[in-house]
């Protein structure tokens, strides 16, 4: 076959030297330039098909002359004989094609490189696409990457930019891809992935899988009703449209889920009447990990906003391989420094990504450097989607299509947004404007001025607040969802509060000794948690956890690795916030740990084992790791999650107990707000220490550790100094059990303990409140998950149904959500941007209607400003 394909070559050669005379203006010339490429690649077999499938996107490099020969290659290459297809499938399946298949179709629907697909019926009733691997595909594929990769290690040897460009490497790579794609059970557990990631989106889909009848040499898979995308012109929707939605699928996969198809010539999308994009063929995929995307998504981000030596240093930290440090050469970073502005600025509104990667691979070879498999990949996936999207739209702005995909995922309003905002803020807000400027010069005020990750443009201050509103300094009166970030349960100055603090007030103000309420207040948080002897009061619940932690080290010593869940909130001390914030690291299955922020020591890092909440293999990492675990730190019910899993806090429990681990439940926010009492009041399920915060204050600042006398003795002294270092922990906080605190706290409790019903009025007016809003966006037809319960809500703007921490980080549209707040906001509706919300017993059924209301308005105006894709 090898030798075949090489004896065209002289026929090639000869074409290609008549265009070259007669130029591209000879229609005859071109057309038999394509004739003879795909009858040569057709040829060479499946390696070389691939190839042709990927120039036949390139309207950049050939004519549309030349083009539409190598389309064929797509799905018209000449299939393989009937009796071939009956004896495989007989042979696989162990039974006559009769008893597989209730009807089989003689002819194929398409025929590509690797594989043939025909439509058949089930027995069941159901019309599939069967995908069969094509005669002796493996065998000639392997032949020619094992050909390919011997011609380009020669080369290499002969042609010193080669050397360079790493090409033997880069060869070995591309081997690797093609190769997977010869075997179909990897191609459908890409299938099933892809599609679970795309599970509920707008437009765009991919079809389902019949595990039972799957093999490593057939897939059946649902059978897609549609148009081959070469004929984009029957869908109803415009071709910029089109194009526009491709590119925004491809980003998709890239940036946000890590799992990207790696092929998408038109050969491998389905289009719809309605302009839904089906993608098919997914033996070519691009995995990235959590890191790669985040290199990649922060090059950009640099790139896009002009700061070209913050683009350098990431891009050459994520994707460059060097044998020198590249960043310490001045000229090597003027040279990434003027690609970069070229590209990014001077001709970005005539965006082509080939010319870029071009661009950067020729300074990278200048300097014995070559990019990552990674980048090379992720690439190549969105060359070839842009290749298409532009034979589809010729006027294809690329740039500006990436930037409306990477504009919904910014915490930052839009432009237009923001003017709209400014206007208002300055008429409505005046005070709080000049405040905020006042504010620069000398607060840095991180949960609402200078919010870390998400800034805030448009803060709140509050003059005073009462029930379920808040005024501001210029007189706004609006709705409040925050409620403290949880402690006002109640409501702003509830009465009862207000008159215990009034009191407390007039007698006495008091910290660092003793006095009566912090026995009771220490009596009542023992009373309240079946699993709490004794208790230790300390500020907030970050110190809450931080005493926690010393406490499970100081149980266990000869483990010193606290184990917590990815995505777990736990406060703001160093080894509370690792893998709690913005970033994740790692696998889904098992993640590892990553800083919270900057500052966060190394060792801290390290000692940190993080888990994923809700997975099996989570307990099989503890059983493994349980010598090196002094303890287990959860949230039993996380506020954006709003559900309790009771069978893995059960199995949580069961294990801790069995390996002697203290188990840690992080109440601080669900302890008083879900139960009296908390979660596990209403699951049972015990843990060996219990963290509280928010709620215990009754507004002001407070936390406490509760739980069994084993663990929390060792905060107490034996009388014996020496013995207490050897032995013991400090728990000290000179504000610990203030009496101001433990007076509005105590009010608060007993008010909660003696009124139990007003948890139940808080479940229903949750379920009212949730099951209106999630009606309005379905009616309006935009994707919204709305997760709630026990007066916690959390909301975005995505397809997406979560199940873990990492998943809710990736597609959702932040610019809506910050956008709704501030729309909210203009409608006298305080919610927290980009943050769950919380109601309280003073919220009304009037105060929920008018929520309601406001939310089908705002969604309204944000439609009309073009905020959701379509």
């Amino acid at each position: 076959m090898q030798a075949t394909f090489l004896l065209r070559f002289p026929i090639l050669f000869y074409y290609l030297l008549n265009i070259a005379l007669n130029g591209r203006k000879s229609t005859h010339s071109n057309e038999r330039m394509g004739y003879y490429l795909y009858k040569l690649l057709l040829t060479g077999g499946p390696f070389y098909i691939k190839l042709g499938q990927i120039m036949s996107t390139r309207s950049d490099l050939f004519s549309n002359d030349t083009i539409k020969y190598l389309q064929k290659l797509q799905d018209e290459t000449p299939e393989n004989d009937f009796t071939y297809i009956r004896s495989t499938i007989e042979e696989t399946y162990k039974n006559k094609l009769e008893s597989v298949f209730l009807d089989f179709s003689k002819r194929p629907i398409a025929s590509a490189s690797i594989a043939q697909v025909h439509v058949a019926k089930l027995h069941t009733g159901e019309k599939v696409a069967v995908k069969i691997l094509r005669k002796n595909a493996r065998k000639q594929m392997l032949r020619s990457l094992g050909f390919a990769s011997f011609v380009v290690k020669i080369l290499q040897y002969i042609v010193p930019v080669l050397r360079k460009f790493h090409a033997s490497k880069k060869m070995e790579e591309i081997r690797r891809l093609l190769t997977e794609q010869l075997y179909f059970d990897l191609e459908l557990h890409n299938m099933k992935q892809i599609r679970e990631n795309f599970k509920n989106h707008e437009y765009v889909s991919v079809p389902k899988s019949y595990d039972e009848f799957c093999h490593d040499n057939i897939i059946v898979m649902e059978y897609i009703e549609g148009i081959k995308a070469l004929d984009y012109r029957k869908v109803d929707l415009p071709p910029k449209v089109l194009a526009a939605r491709l590119q925004n699928a491809i980003y998709t996969m890239c940036y946000f889920d890590g799992v990207c198809h790696g092929d998408p010539h038109p050969g491998n999308i389905i289009f719809s009447k309605d302009g839904i994009i089906t993608f098919i063929d997914f033996g070519i995929v691009a995995y990235l990990t959590e890191s790669e995307k985040w290199g990649l998504s922060s090059f950009y981000y640099a790139a896009t906003s002009y700061q070209w030596s913050l683009a350098v240093e990431r891009f050459t930290s994520n994707f460059a391989i060097s044998d020198k440090d590249l960043l310490k050469n001045s000229k090597y970073k003027d040279s990434m420094v003027q690609v970069l502005r070229h590209h990014f600025q001077e001709v970005a509104d005539k965006w082509r990504t080939a010319e870029f990667i071009s661009d950067i691979n020729n300074v990278l070879i200048n300097f014995n450097a070559s990019y990552t498999p990674a980048f090379t990949k992720a690439e190549l996936a969105i060359m070839s989607c842009e290749g298409f999207a532009s034979q589809m739209d010729p006027e294809l702005d690329i740039w500006q299509n990436a930037r409306g995909f990477s504009d919904q995922y910014s915490p930052f309003v839009s432009k237009e947004i923001s003017e709209v905002l400014d206007d208002w803020y300055l008429k409505q807000n005046p005070k709080a404007l000049a405040l905020r400027d006042r504010a620069k010069t000398s607060l840095i005020a991180s949960t609402h001025l200078d919010r870390y990750f998400f800034p805030s443009n448009y803060p709140v201050f509050v003059k005073k607040a009462k029930g379920a509103e808040i005024v501001d300094i210029d007189d706004n009166k609006l709705i409040d969802l925050s409620c403290g970030y949880g402690p006002h349960i109640l409501g702003y100055s509830h009465p009862v509060v207000q008159q215990a603090l009034q009191d407390a007030s007039s007698l006495i103000n008091i910290n660092a000794l003793g006095h009566e309420l912090e026995v009771e207040m220490a009596e009542t948080l023992v009373s309240a948690f079946p699993s709490a002897e004794l208790a230790v009061l300390s500020n907030s619940g970050t110190e809450a956890v931080i005493h926690a932690l010393r406490l499970c080290r100081a149980y266990r010593t000869k483990s010193s690795k606290i184990a917590k869940f990815e995505g777990h909130y736990h406060g703001f001390s160093d080894q509370a916030m690792v893998s709690s914030w913005f970033r994740v690291h790692g696998e889904k299955h098992n993640p590892e740990p990553i800083a919270g922020c900057q500052g966060t020591p190394e060792a801290v890092v390290n000692g940190t084992r993080v888990l994923q909440f809700n997975h099996e293999y989570s307990l099989e990492v503890i059983r493994k790791e349980a010598n090196d675990i002094a303890g287990v730190l959860v949230e039993p019910m996380q506020p954006g999650s709003s559900s309790i899993q009771q069978e893995y806090l059960l199995q949580l429990r069961e294990l801790c107990s069995e390996l002697d681990i203290p188990l840690v439940f992080d109440e601080v926010v669900s302890g008083f707000r879900t139960a009296y009492g908390g979660i596990q009041t209403i699951t049972g399920i015990e843990p060996d220490i219990t963290c509280l915060g928010k709620i215990i204050g009754g507004g002001l600042p407070a936390g406490a550790v509760v739980g069994k006398k084993e663990y929390l003795k060792l905060g107490r002294t034996t009388g014996d100094p020496f013995r207490d270092y050897e032995q013991r922990v400090f728990l000290g906080g000179t504000m610990s059990g203030n009496y101001l605190s433990c007076t509005t706290g105590l009010a608060t409790l007993n008010y909660l303990k003696n009124n139990k019903q007003i948890y139940k009025s808080l479940i229903s007016k949750t379920l009212y409140l949730s099951e209106r809003l999630l009606e309005i966006a379905r009616n309006k037809n935009i994707n919204f998950q709305l997760k709630s319960g026990y007066s916690m809500f959390s909301m975005s703007f995505t397809h997406k149904q979560t199940k873990y921490f990492r998943d809710a980080l990736q597609g959702a549209n932040f610019k809506a959500t910050l956008a709704l707040a501030y729309f909210m906001r203009m409608k006298h509706i305080y919610m927290p941007e980009l943050h769950g919300f919380f109601i309280s017993d003073a919220h009304t059924l009037e105060h929920l209607d008018h929520i309601v209301q406001s939310f089908d308005t705002c969604l309204e105006e944000m439609s009309e400003l073009n905020m959701f894709v379509k």
